[in-house]
């Protein structure tokens, strides 16, 4: 018998698994207690923008011709208590807290709370949310008699969360010695598909698993804030952050993915992540093992600032009154709609509470940045946003910002200068065009 799954929070991460979990061929109940959220997902759309996922929906939504019928959505938690799911995974936010660095746990431990009661003996909850080390062994002991309890982190990259899901690079469980067998047994059913294609599975305990989220996203930024410092010396003592890159990228011990220098990370996650894993190792005593990652976050929020100071020097070095500023990118990334802490949007912020008028243009994420930031301008194409602009920044790296035409640029600005946040465009390319190229950690050729 076909098991039956059973999602807990329909956001980002929880509509993407739900869906995948139905592309593999299992009965799906996903579960959210915001109504607007599930009528979408019943209605087959999705309330952000990630490739591929609306499609995969739309095959497995109930209701719709030619759909497997193998994924429901529902705001019942009496529905899904009849249902009676073998596995039910918990996909809830776990933002920053508003007062401090800490994980606020409220999502996490009221879907537990209303979980609880409504499982069957036998079943597995399994947790995916990315949680303070210790969570899991504390959440277990709401769950009752017979029921397991299983760790397994997500390593959703936004823009490739299908493919991620689908096609994990890993698959990570922790779990507790008196229901690790039956819990191990559960995923590898579940994971039946990526484990055959290859995908390593690592079973290990409940704090290592919880760790390792935090952990690959603490080495990330280390990684990212290491090549922006790189960048702080070649800009003070001349040199090329580009080819310093490409250099050290050779050492496959070190190699060159995440390697471009910029104004940094951003996003829901990456962000509160390492301050959360900050604030948690403090209540552990274990403070100092991490006091490195306050530096890596400084520096990554120093970046955006620095490209303020560059737009402000390269237009004279005093006001920003009077000056047009045209910003290409609102999102913290390309391939998606989010603007949470985005460093692009929060430079466009800053040069417009400074005195410029900034317009704004982004692929995919203008209506998420006309609610954090309305009082911007916004273009509904490169070229209207860069019409009459005294500077043009490139701050967030789409495919299309690569591929406009710097010669038709340069005929609608006041002034073809370009500054580049994601050193991700053809320098030479631009020059020829007529433009003043600057990038940060580069030669000013």
């Amino acid at each position: 018998m076909a098991l039956k799954i059973t999602v807990i929070g329909t956001g980002y991460l929880g509509a993407t698994h739900a869906a995948a979990m139905a592309e593999m061929g299992f009965e799906v109940l996903g579960l959210d207690v915001v109504p607007e959220k599930i009528e979408m997902l019943a209605a087959g759309r999705v309330p952000m923008y990630e490739p591929g996922l609306e499609e995969l929906l739309a095959q497995h939504v109930a209701g719709f011709e030619g759909s497997s019928g193998r994924l429901r959505f529902t705001t019942s938690w009496e529905e899904l208590e009849s249902f009676g799911g073998d596995v039910h995974f918990v996909c809830v936010n776990t933002p920053q807290k508003r007062a401090d660095y800490g994980c606020d746990m409220s999502y996490v431990d009221s879907a537990f709370a209303a979980l609880a009661p409504r499982v069957r003996a036998g079943s597995l909850v399994v947790g995916k949310s990315t949680v303070p080390v210790g969570s899991a062994e504390r959440l277990a002991g709401l769950l009752p008699e017979g029921v397991g309890l299983a760790w397994n982190p997500e390593f959703l990259r936004e823009g490739f969360a299908v493919q991620d899901t689908l096609h994990p690079d890993r698959i990570v469980v922790g779990v507790r010695p008196e229901d690790g067998e039956r819990a191990e047994k559960l995923l590898r059913a579940v994971y039946a598909a990526p484990i055959a294609e290859g995908s390593p599975l690592v079973v290990t305990d409940f704090p290592t698993a919880e760790l390792v989220k935090t952990a690959a996203n603490s080495f990330l930024a280390t990684k990212i804030s290491f090549i922006n410092a790189m960048a702080e010396v070649c800009e003070a003592a001349g040199g090329d952050v580009v080819r310093l890159a490409e250099a050290i990228g050779y050492d496959e011990r070190i190699g060159d993915k995440f390697l471009r220098a910029g104004i940094g990370f951003g996003g829901g996650c990456l962000p509160k992540d390492i301050r959360a894993f900050m604030a948690r190792a403090g209540e552990l005593g274990a403070d100092q093992a991490l006091t490195f990652l306050r530096e890596i976050d400084s520096i990554n929020m120093r970046r955006r600032g620095q490209m303020v100071e560059m737009t402000r020097e390269i237009l004279g070095g005093s006001s920003f009154l009077g000056r047009q500023v045209a910003v290409l990118g609102a999102t913290f990334k390309p391939d998606s709609d989010d603007v949470r802490d985005s460093p692009a949007l929060n430079v466009a912020g800053q040069i417009h509470l400074q005195g410029a008028q900034v317009t704004v243009y982004d692929p995919k994420g203008m209506d998420n940045a006309r609610k954090v930031f309305p009082t911007l301008s916004y273009a509904d194409s490169a070229l209207e946003a860069v019409r009459g602009a005294d500077v043009v920044l490139h701050l967030t790296e789409w495919r299309e910002f690569r591929e406009l035409d710097p010669a038709e640029l340069a005929a609608a600005v006041a002034s073809p200068v370009l500054l580049d946040g994601r050193n991700a465009l053809d320098a030479e390319r631009w020059r020829a065009a007529g433009w003043t190229y600057r990038a940060m950690g580069r030669p000013r050729a």
